[in-house]
């Protein structure tokens, strides 16, 4: 499963006028906002699959006996529209999701392959609403952020970042950490987007290759390309306005905590301080729970 957090940087500097500026002290107590569907824990990739919704549940179960949510401001998200979904996404491709079920899959097999319907991404019941659920969370998310409503917000269900414009990928149909960026543009002049998956991040660094307004960098297992999603080299580094604003920092096998936490600290820190982003939005995967 993928979680996404979205926070401000402390490096704020230009904000256009019609958002609020960040004022964040040091010893000031942050605002949390935690978003959680009651239903996005019940579906259902396949027996097989590894992708299992049910540990959604599982998290949010285990943030409640804790007492965190007693730290935070916990939402229960809308959905996102068909047109939020449209927003990143093509027409067709949105409007394949939102009529394909089980029973009739045989009316669109011949979509399949236009929009790599595969045994990672199945199509299962209720595919369109878990699309729906998790995207809209992490919209709400960033809506939040944009009206200083919130420094910090949460939404473990999100993250699915292989999903591309016109097709899904590695268990990802909707790319809801694009269409937050998205949102997160119409305010803030510069989005840094942080990736710790083990794999790539190739959905988000594809959608915004070419613009200096979000800066993707990503830490991943890579291979020569043999390990999915088989991008991610040293030498992908953005196209046009977005050359030199998209870092991968590929990784072999082996390395131990001490040493990523190094290398992590002394990349970000760099890029933080050279880049400026006025939001920070970061993903990671509690596959372990």
């Amino acid at each position: 499963m993928f979680s996404s957090t979205f926070l401000p940087s402390n490096n704020e500097k230009t904000i256009p006028p019609q958002s609020a500026t960040f004022h964040i002290q040091p010893h000031s107590k942050q605002k949390v906002a935690y978003f959680h569907h009651k239903d996005v824990g019940n579906f259902h990739f396949g027996l097989q699959h590894p992708m299992k919704p049910h540990r959604l549940t599982l998290t949010n179960d285990l943030v409640m006996s804790y007492g965190l949510h007693e730290r935070m401001t916990v939402y229960c998200p809308p959905k996102a529209t068909d047109d939020e979904l449209m927003e990143f996404h093509e027409t067709d491709y949105v409007k394949f999701l939102k009529n394909v079920t089980p029973e009739n899959s045989e009316d669109f097999v011949e979509d399949f392959s236009k929009f790599n319907i595969s045994e990672d991404c199945p199509i299962f019941e209720g595919l369109y609403d878990f699309c729906q659920i998790y995207a809209g969370a992490s919209i709400a998310a960033a809506h939040q952020l944009a009206s200083d409503a919130a420094d910090i917000c949460i939404n473990w269900s999100g993250g699915l970042h292989h999903a591309k414009r016109f097709e899904a990928s590695g268990f990802c149909f909707v790319n809801d950490i694009v269409l937050a960026i998205q949102h997160l543009l119409r305010f803030y002049p510069r989005v840094l987007y942080i990736d710790i998956d083990i794999h790539h991040g190739d959905g988000v660094q594809e959608a915004f290759y070419a613009t200096d307004r979000v800066m993707t960098v990503s830490f991943h297992k890579y291979d020569s390309g043999s390990f999915f999603p088989g991008t991610g080299n040293i030498n992908e580094i953005g196209y046009g306005l977005g050359k030199f604003f998209c870092l991968n920092v590929p990784l072999k096998d082996g390395i131990d905590d001490e040493t990523y936490f190094s290398l992590f600290k002394d990349v970000i820190s760099d890029v933080r301080d050279h880049y400026q982003p006025s939001v920070i939005t970061n993903i990671h995967t509690p596959y372990k729970i």
